[in-house]
């Protein structure tokens, strides 16, 4: 059983900048990939950013160049910086880690943060 806390959410003027937090505890194996989707109402859960076991990251076009993802050294928590935000960045975000487990994937979610960018 592995667990995830996420932090850091709030709201923020456009323009502004958040630094969102995932740490993960309990049973981890090895980790496959690390990272956020969001979701916006009334719109579907979209990936932002990854990051894999080996660090290759992946981001939504929307927000490359303003977001950047990194982890500790343990591997154990994962950062998503928020640079330049903008009023379409307000979603609640959810992290996630995903592990292998007796040839099994499975991929484990946060509570989700808000996050609002508002004037």
């Amino acid at each position: 059983q592995v667990q995830l806390v996420e932090s850091g959410g709030g709201l923020v003027q456009p323009g502004g900048s958040l630094r969102l937090s995932c740490a993960a505890s309990g049973s981890i194996s090895s980790i496959l990939a690390q990272g956020w989707y969001r979701q916006a109402p009334g719109s579907q859960r979209d990936l932002v950013a990854s990051i894999t076991r080996g660090g290759n990251t992946k981001y939504a076009d929307s927000v490359k160049g303003r977001f950047t993802i990194s982890r500790d050294g343990p591997k154990t928590t994962v950062f998503l910086q928020m640079n330049s935000l903008k009023p379409e960045d307000t979603a609640v975000y959810y992290c996630f880690t995903s592990i292998s487990y007796n040839d099994k994937v499975q991929s484990f979610w946060g509570q989700g943060t808000p996050v609002t960018v508002s004037s």
